[in-house]
């Protein structure tokens, strides 16, 4: 008895009923760079280096590290999660040229942002003294994910070469020694942030801090009310630091709170039912540190969908004996 030669359909249905294993769905290779990274600015900050910042592409394009370059040769390599970098080991007196390319996780780079040029300053003799701290410093949010600081400028007797701005204890922004404001790009909503600016001269010296100033970003549109403790204040006695603020408006009474001392979560402040205070909050945490001890803390609140909101601002205290 003569057979028929198998259909197309059948063999179609044999080979699904024996499994996919061996069969490779056919995709286009990913071949389209990331777009070039734009906002880049080149300040430098002594005889020496030059800080180099830029804006961070959308997530949406997949960047996995950026790539310095300074008259087209690659100077500096920094993870996705990195917009900054000084670049060191310069000349002075010399004039630089960088720009800076995204590369996505297929090895696709992308077109070079546009150029920025810088000259270093001239070397000077050894100096090791500081500028002064910028005396007063102001700030306010421009939206929710911006601020514009404006601080008082600070003296040097070599001269101030560059301010640069901190937040919880790290550089994020370095302006020219003839500014005394910038615009931050690149925060949070709804978040409470916590500034300030030192100055530096050509030998990498830098001042004190000044003075912090607090900026509140607004909600993003939706977003519903801010989510942080305002008003946040910490003061330290002997034995004891005493906290204080207000609560968040999160519909309800707030009555868990968590508290990060040197960027580290310590502990949770809860409050038992009938105990949980109106407006104006307040603990006191019993130390046993020796005095001397510094302090960062800062604390953020447990809201009615069991997630924690935003920080409050952070305060710098030295425990008392």
């Amino acid at each position: 008895m003569r057979r028929s030669a198998p259909t197309l359909a059948l063999v179609l249905a044999l080979a699904g009923l024996a499994g996919t294993a061996g069969l490779t769905a056919c995709t286009a290779p990913d071949d389209e760079p990331p777009p070039a990274p734009a906002g880049l600015t080149a300040q430098a900050g002594s005889a020496t280096s030059v800080h180099v910042m830029w804006d961070a592409v959308a997530q949406s394009h997949g960047v996995t590290r950026y790539r310095v370059f300074e008259g087209g040769r690659a100077v500096r390599e920094l993870p996705a999660d990195r917009t900054m970098v000084d670049v060191t080991g310069l000349t002075p007196l010399t004039g630089y040229a960088f720009t800076v390319q995204a590369e996505d996780a297929a090895g696709n780079l992308s077109a070079p942002g546009p150029e920025v040029r810088v000259t270093t300053p001239a070397a000077r003799a050894e100096d090791r003294s500081a500028p002064t701290a910028p005396a007063t410093t102001t700030g306010s949010a421009t939206g929710p994910r911006s601020a514009r600081l404006t601080w008082t400028p600070a003296t040097d007797d070599t001269g101030v070469t560059a301010y640069d701005v901190y937040q919880g204890g790290a550089r994020i922004h370095t302006a020219g020694p003839g500014e005394s404001a910038t615009t931050l790009s690149g925060l949070r909503p709804d978040t409470v942030y916590t500034f300030t600016v030192r100055a530096r001269d050509g030998a990498d010296n830098s001042s004190p801090d000044g003075p912090p100033v607090d900026v509140t970003t607004p909600p993003a549109s939706g977003d519903g009310p801010g989510t942080a403790p305002a008003g946040f204040t910490a003061t330290a006695s002997p034995g004891a630091v005493t906290l204080s603020w207000t609560a968040p408006d999160t519909g309800r009474e707030t009555s868990e709170y968590e508290l990060f001392v040197n960027g580290r979560s310590t502990t949770v402040v809860q409050f038992g039912a009938g105990a949980v205070p109106a407006g104006r909050v307040e603990h006191r945490l019993s130390v046993s540190e020796p005095a001397g001890t510094t302090w960062a803390v800062k604390l953020r609140a447990r809201l009615p969908d069991g997630n924690w909101g935003a920080f409050s601002a952070e305060r710098t205290i030295t425990l008392t004996p």
